[in-house]
Formats: C-alpha cells, structure tokens, sequence
C-alpha cells in the first residue's frame, strides 16, 4: 500500500483523536516504512463482528455450564480466547485430560490443586470457579 493510500477512517473510540494504529507502507522511494493510521471501517466492522460472535458463543456456553451439560473451565477457556491445546500446554495436562475435565461430572471430582491451577489461569479464585454464576460463598480467613 502506498503511504498516501493508508486509512484515515475515524473510528467509535474514546479518544479517536489520540488513538493511533502503526501500519506499513510503502514510501515514495520504494521503501516500507511505519505510519499512523487512525483506522479503517472495514477492519472495524469485521472486529465488531468477531467480538459478537465471541460474546455469542460466550453467552451459549454460559447456558450449557448452568445446564449442567458443561463445567466452567469450558466457559473460561472461551472467555480467555483460548482453545484445548493451550489451556492444556498452561494447565501441564494432556488435551484429552482437560476436554474431560469440561464434564461436569469429572469437574465435581477434580483435586484441590487443579481447581486451584485453573483458577490461577483464568485469573479467577478458586470459589468463582467452582460457584460459577452463583455468588461465591466468603472465604474463611
């Protein structure tokens, strides 16, 4: 992209006016150099997009955890944008060991020091783990 044909499309932010994005482009000796752009609609649409289908999937998976067809860390992972394989690699499980660990019935019998690790990952206590969607119960000092 030339350095003149960079977008300078105003996008919905707080404070758009000091909001830069650094993108490449081509300069008029033929060289990529860095610039400001304030954005580009099109990019924005497809961010928008994709956070609404995530907060979606978030809301659906929410369901199945209160269903019971579900345990949390499903719910977590997803809101931490993770997958299997790297909620695995963080966790130090296998894959199949964590996909079993998102039934709720494997989910009741996890030891104290795996709820401990997930919560830890998630960024969470231990209690918003295992009281998800509920009010946590006070921890005892």
């Amino acid at each position: 992209m030339d350095i003149n044909d960079v977008p300078q499309d105003a996008l919905p932010f707080k404070d758009k006016d000091k909001i830069k994005k650094v993108v490449y482009a081509v300069d008029n000796k033929g060289h990529y150099t860095e610039v400001q752009s304030a954005g580009w609609e099109a990019e924005h649409v497809a961010t928008q997009q994709a956070w609404e289908a995530i907060e979606e999937e978030l809301k659906e998976t929410a369901e199945k955890v209160a269903k019971g067809e579900l345990s949390p860390i499903a719910y977590f992972m997803l809101k931490k944008l993770m997958d299997i394989s790297i909620l695995a690699r963080y966790v130090g499980k296998w894959q199949w060991q964590v996909k079993r660990h998102m039934k709720p019935s494997v989910f009741k019998k996890l030891q104290q020091k795996t709820l401990d690790k997930y919560a830890a990952i998630f960024g969470i206590t231990t209690l918003e783990l295992l009281h998800f969607g509920q009010t946590p119960p006070r921890e005892q000092p």
